[in-house]
């Protein structure tokens, strides 16, 4: 493979799906005060509260979301606010939306946004691309990461990383700058440098892929990193892995948002808000015990303490 198809290749991928998402159905002129509107309410949440709490990451309003091709709604007004140096975690049965909400944060084509607002740092961030909102410190790990034939580990992870240096006025890191810069990553997820020579996911076991996607993370430094699913596959040993490097990039700077089914992973990264979802909307918060509320005795006792 040459320079020129390798990076548009590592692009592609490590921009997490570097395609233009749908429009709004809504109209133009009641869309944009929706999210003036929810910026504007930010904007003052931050100020009145700027000395007491930390800023906010990402404000969701009203979120609603159908799948592209059939115009089924799926994501039926979803609300949720996260600062700075939160952890959050989704949780709900299989069809509840947990998956779309994600994917529709990122622009994923499949889903096109019908209502609502989203806005990342400031900014609006349904009118980005998905590059765009990778470069402004999203990122998403996938449930089932896919294999990209002809691009090492090595010069995927360095093309990611300057791409998102260049968006921020950073210079690039060189091939031995960036190994530097990798080495120490790479030594907190037990992985061995020669994972770098090997074609990104190719041939890789479920956990080595999930190791890949948290490594992803680690060199991007995202801001708001959302992960979905990424116990899933993995033994102990590998979720304990993938757990303490996640835990080693939480910041006060940044954020988590973890989409799971079980208990165990939270007992490794440890939530400060609960979200359980059913039927595209979020029905109910709270702190780490309403995770353990769930397992114990599933969502109807969850129902039945409303």
């Amino acid at each position: 493979m040459d320079a020129m198809a390798c990076f548009q290749a590592a692009s592609a991928y490590s921009t997490r799906l570097a395609v233009r998402p749908l429009p709004l159905q809504s109209s133009k002129r009641s869309y944009s005060l929706c999210i003036r509107n929810v910026a504007a309410t930010a904007t003052q949440q931050e100020s009145s509260s700027r000395d007491v709490s930390p800023k906010i990451l990402l404000q969701v309003q009203g979120l609603t979301a159908s799948v592209a091709d059939s115009n089924t709604e799926i994501l039926k007004g979803i609300d949720l606010t996260i600062r700075e140096g939160e952890v959050h975690a989704i949780m709900g049965k299989n069809g509840s939306g947990k998956s779309t909400f994600s994917k529709v944060l990122v622009g994923h084509p499949d889903y096109q946004v019908t209502g609502g607002a989203a806005i990342f740092k400031g900014e609006n961030l349904l009118e980005k691309e998905p590059e765009e909102r990778s470069h402004a410190g999203l990122f998403m790990s996938f449930q089932s990461p896919v294999e990209v034939p002809g691009v090492s580990n090595m010069d995927f992870l360095r093309m990611s990383c300057n791409a998102r240096r260049a968006a921020q006025g950073q210079p690039e890191l060189g091939p031995l700058e960036f190994y530097g810069f990798l080495s120490p990553k790479l030594a907190a997820l037990n992985m061995a440098p020669t994972f770098l020579d090997r074609n990104v996911n190719e041939g890789f076991s479920g956990g080595e892929k999930k190791r890949n996607e948290i490594l992803q993370l680690a060199v991007l430094e995202a801001d708001l990193a959302i992960l979905d699913e990424i116990d899933s596959g993995l033994d102990v040993d590998a979720l304990r892995d993938v757990a303490n490097a996640v835990n080693g990039l939480r910041k006060s700077s940044n954020a988590i948002l973890m989409i799971t089914h079980y208990q165990r992973l939270l007992d490794y990264i440890k939530p400060d808000f609960v979200h359980i979802m059913e039927q595209g909307q979020i029905v109910k918060t709270g702190d780490a015990s309403l995770a353990k509320q769930l397992e114990a005795g599933g969502y109807q006792a969850i129902r039945g303490g409303d």
